[in-house]
């Protein structure tokens, strides 16, 4: 049964196990092991065996593949140059050790090796699984670097098939992009590092250009090293002037989200809260030229991973054998299409978006590539992008050019004809209710979309999981037509067919006793396609159906461009868009059937009922509307306020800091109506900072943007600022602030001592202690400062450059890290798994205070969070940025709910 295995009875008697009940939980571990679970499942295999074609023994390997356990692979994360030095610790430090380690039964056990076709050999797997990994004791070493170096954002954990729809996007520097269903956040997280590519380069670049007219220091190491373009997206100073927007409708796990990407520091990321179907324009600024007419954000690149039935999955989701049924395939292809149209309206001319799912069906795939198409206006609107000149060493199949569909019953059909012939014969079923025309090889115009450019990966292959991406683009701007009817027309209710079977039946004979069956109600416990709560439906399948599920309160009307739809129904609402009012369709708009006699109806007026004609003074009499309540309710989020450059309190850190010319001033944001620095001050792109003062108020749900660049600090000391740097928004201020708050380390001895000791003393001569920087931080004001540590030849030198932000009290010194990324750093550069000493209180001078053990589980608790995409919606709780303060000299202050969002 895998997780979530049986539970005893519950309260009172008769419920429990035997005679008499008994109660309580049953104590038994229940779980059945991997090898144990009966992974067989006639309908699957009989589907799959007739739609894909592979000799003989090449299916029995496809077969037998799908049976086996899952490799482990995970991805090195981060900027380039940072995430190869993270790599060389793999190569140098464990794969040695690992390559010592036998099974069980003597043989070696295969090392982590690079995915062949993984550019830079960022991405590694291996085919000992993640459960051996974490209980066999020759890999606790491994074990501990994959959690520390995760726990800090250095490595994702994800499946390698998941890796590659980013790598097809063809990401530049500068480009805007969109991820449409983002949660829980590993690609997303691949596409914010293409979107800062060689940002480090270009900005270290910039720096060294403008040093000598700015009087600044050149730091060792700052020559441009690498491939990149310095020429591209240099336009301001070297900053990626980039965007991703990462988007999911699902609230508690857009916060997930939010967990993930946080990790990389980015002011260039926006994360929304939408449904994916019907996305909103994003408004910006007008230009100067023409100040009268709107513009909407159109985007370069769009991934839609759309929610799937998950059946490639099933190597690491075991229990789809037994839950998998063509339903669960029919049920999401309308979502599919209809998220497909939407990222292609969306396009910029000349874009690209790649459509994505983890599922095997050409229902979800094909299909739907090919009906998204031809809403669109066919291919001199929208191509396919052949791809096989990509990842070479990707081994791929082309996608399907025909198929059949199996309805839930099991019956395969062929085409279309034959399933309308059926219904004229017949009438339509439960079995046939799902199907429509366009999941059915295409026809006519359409036969001539080439969808052997599909790519199609099985498990067999490359041993992966199955996976299917195809990459479209955007010819020329289109008006979408509409779904046709069959499409837009959803299963007839039961009870309506019950009602009219009744009415259809004559009259009973006098005396009959007899009532005839109602063969309509055997159809009022089957599901539809938007039950999500059909527990015939795999747990997978349900989570992906329900985190694209529209939002309980998401009003009924959304802004569109003018472009995107085509007018074809009487049924037509006024918008504006580009400065022109336009007729736009309420789009996909389905056919509801009327209520059966006698039902009692809701008539409440909610909000978003109302046609934009009707004014307000016709509404005043109705009652207040009710707070939307379900799951999925939205939360209160705090408006983001930006604040000027000239306000005293910018200008005081400006002052603290000599923060150089060249750094933006008017791109700091605070989390609070009033738009005051309270507790946290915030830093965006200039792109980003358009977008959130265009739309503010306008009903876009944004829940997260820009860096943690301040927190207030309270300190005691004339002259000290009070705002200190955090140090996610270190890597972007550094190199402007002014030689006065910059202290330089060298030995490797000395970031030891502030790594271990929480609040090393710099009075009294302790200062001595502290090697090349002990006379620096002895006559350095109190306050935040730079800690640059820079690399040499020394033998006790750096190979890499790193910056920290170090607090300098009263008395003392604190390095301004998370016990967690205090540990990964020791055990990345010393290799040590020490326990961190605090010298503040006297009676602690030599405790531990921190347990090895517990912090190790604390780390590993928060990885396992932020690797499981939680169908249940459960919110992941970020970690505290906060970090251990000399309480006597520096108190920390808490911060609030609302800035953490």
């Amino acid at each position: 049964m895998g997780r979530g295995g049986k539970r005893g009875g519950g309260r009172g008697g008769g419920r429990g196990k035997g005679r008499g009940g008994g109660g309580g939980r049953d104590s038994r571990d229940n779980r059945v092991s991997y090898d144990k679970i009966d992974k067989t499942n006639e309908k699957f295999e009989r589907y799959y065996d007739s739609i894909i074609e592979l000799p003989e023994e090449e299916r029995v390997e496809f077969w037998a593949a799908l049976r086996r356990d899952l490799p482990n692979s995970f991805r090195f994360a981060g900027s380039k140059g940072h995430a190869l030095a993270v790599q060389k610790q793999l190569r140098d430090r464990y794969i040695p050790e690992i390559t010592k380690i036998e099974h069980y039964d003597g043989t070696a056990v295969e090392a982590p090796k690079p995915v062949p076709w993984y550019p830079d050999e960022l991405a590694w797997w291996m085919t000992t699984p993640k459960n051996v990994v974490r209980r066999f004791p020759p890999f606790a070493a491994f074990q501990k670097y994959l959690v520390s170096e995760t726990s800090v954002g250095n490595i994702s954990r994800q499946e390698v098939v998941s890796m590659i729809p980013p790598l097809l996007m063809g990401i530049e520097p500068g480009m805007t992009v969109l991820d449409m269903c983002a949660a829980p956040g590993s690609k997303a997280a691949q596409l914010l590092e293409m979107v800062h590519k060689g940002e480090e380069a270009r900005i270290r670049n910039a720096l060294r250009l403008h040093a000598k007219e700015d009087g600044r220091e050149i730091s060792p190491g700052l020559d441009v090293v690498g491939d990149e373009d310095l020429n591209v997206d240099s336009e301001d100073f070297g900053r990626a002037t980039g965007l991703l927007i990462a988007n999911d409708s699902d609230y508690k796990r857009s916060h997930m989200l939010i967990h993930q990407l946080k990790r990389l520091s980015s002011p260039n990321l926006i994360v929304t809260n939408h449904d994916a179907t019907i996305f909103p324009s994003i408004k910006l600024p007008p230009t100067k030229e023409d100040p009268a007419q709107n513009r909407y954000l159109k985007f370069d690149r769009i991934l839609a991973d759309v929610p799937c039935s998950g059946d490639g999955t099933c190597r690491k989701n075991p229990n789809l054998w037994q839950d998998w049924s063509p339903s669960n395939a029919l049920g999401l292809y309308v979502t599919q299409v209809r998220i497909l149209v939407r990222a292609l309206q969306m396009l910029k001319a000349g874009g690209r978006v790649v459509y994505s799912t983890c599922s095997m069906n050409p229902v979800e795939n094909e299909a739907v590539v090919a009906s998204a198409i031809e809403r669109c206006g066919g291919l001199e609107k929208v191509q396919l992008i052949d791809c096989s000149d990509q990842l070479v060493e990707l081994k791929r199949k082309e996608g399907l050019k025909q198929w059949t569909i199996m309805d839930k019953s099991g019956k395969i059909w062929e085409d279309w004809p034959s399933v309308e012939a059926e219904n004229q014969k017949n009438g339509a079923n439960h079995a046939t209710a799902r199907l429509a025309e366009g999941m059915f090889t295409p026809t006519g115009e359409a036969a001539k979309i080439p969808l052997e450019r599909c790519m199609r990966v099985y498990a067999h292959q490359q041993d992966t999981g199955g996976f299917f991406i195809t990459v479209l683009q955007k010819m020329t701007e289109f008006k979408a037509k509409p779904e046709s009817e069959a499409k837009k027309s959803e299963p007839k209710p039961a009870i309506i067919s019950i009602v009219e079977e009744i009415e259809a039946q004559p009259t009973p004979a006098p005396g009959a006793n007899v009532a005839p069956k109602i063969e309509a109600a055997d159809l009022l416990g089957e599901s539809t396609a938007t039950d999500l709560q059909d527990q015939s439906v795999p747990a997978v399948a349900r989570e992906n159906q329900a985190s694209d599920k529209p939002d309980a309160t998401l009003p009924a009307k959304r802004a569109f461009d003018d472009s995107d739809v085509a007018p074809s129904s009487p049924k037509k609402a006024k918008i504006e868009s580009n400065g022109a009012e336009v007729e736009a369709l309420s789009l996909d708009r389905q056919v509801h059937f009327p209520p059966p006699p006698g039902a009692e109806l809701d008539a409440t007026i909610r909000p978003g009922d109302l046609r934009p004609e009707i004014t307000p003074a016709a509404t005043t009499s109705l009652p207040a509307p009710v707070k939307a309540k379900g799951r999925n309710q939205q939360q209160f989020e705090e408006p983001f306020k930006y604040i000027s450059g000239d306000h005293p309190e910018v200008q005081s850190i400006e002052e603290f800091y000599k923060l150089s010319a060249r750094f933006p001033r008017d791109r700091f944001m605070v989390r609070n109506a009033l738009g005051e620095p309270a507790k946290t001050i915030y830093y965006t792109s200039a792109l980003i900072r358009d977008i959130l003062v265009e739309n503010e108020g306008k009903g876009i749900k944004f829940i997260h943007g820009g860096v943690r660049m301040f927190m207030k600090q309270d300190v005691q000391g004339e002259g000290v600022c009070r705002w200190r740097i955090q140090s996610e928004g270190m890597p972007i201020l550094e190199g402007y602030v002014g030689e006065g708050r910059v202290v330089r380390l060298y030995k490797r001895a000395t970031l030891r001592k502030l790594l271990v000791e929480m609040f090393p003393k710099v009075t009294d001569g302790c200062w001595k202690e502290l090697g090349e920087i002990g006379e620096r931080v002895r006559d350095i004001g109190m306050g935040c400062c730079v800690l640059r540590i820079e690399p040499s030849e020394e033998e006790d030198g750096f190979k890499e450059r790193i910056v920290l932000p170090l607090w300098r009290s009263l008395h003392s010194l604190n390095l301004m890290l998370a016990k967690e990324d205090r540990t990964a750093m020791l055990l990345r550069i010393f290799n040590e798994n020490v326990p961190l000493v605090n010298n503040h209180h006297p009676s602690q001078r030599a405790a531990v205070v921190v347990d090895a053990a517990v912090a190790e589980a604390e780390v590993a608790e928060a990885t396992a969070e932020a690797e499981t995409a939680n169908g249940n919606g459960e919110a992941v709780v970020e970690k505290s940025e906060d970090v251990e303060m000399d309480a006597a000299e520096a108190p920390i202050e808490v911060e609030a709910a609302s800035d953490q969002l």
